[in-house]
C-alpha cells in the first residue's frame, strides 16, 4: 500500500523591499544586476540569481540559452555552478 506524504509551505509576503533586511535587499539588488549578463536571445526573458556564502560573499548567475532552445541553463543553476567552481569549500 502506498504511503501518503503531505508537505506544507509557509512564506512571508512583503509589500516593499524596504521591509527586508539590508542583506536580503543586497541579494535582490545583485540578482537584478545579474539579469544584465543573461544570454536569452530566444526567449528574451532575462533572469538573475544571487547566492549568499557563509563568509558574506555573494555569487551571481544568469540564464544562458543556446540555439537548441529551450535547452539552456537557468540562473539559479549557473549561480550554484559558479559557487562550486569559485568557492568549493564554502557553504551557501
Amino acid at each position: 500500500m502506498p504511503t501518503k506524504i503531505t508537505k506544507t509551505l509557509e512564506y512571508e509576503l512583503y509589500q516593499t523591499l524596504e521591509e527586508l533586511s539590508a542583506q536580503d535587499q543586497q541579494l535582490i539588488h545583485k540578482a537584478r544586476e545579474a539579469c544584465g549578463t543573461s544570454y536569452s536571445p530566444y526567449s528574451n526573458f532575462r533572469v538573475g540569481a544571487a547566492l549568499l556564502l557563509e563568509d558574506g560573499q555573494i555569487v551571481i548567475g544568469s540564464n544562458q540559452e543556446n540555439a537548441a532552445f529551450p535547452d539552456g541553463l537557468c540562473a539559479e543553476r549557473v549561480a550554484f555552478f559558479a559557487s562550486g567552481a569559485q568557492h568549493p569549500n564554502k557553504r551557501i
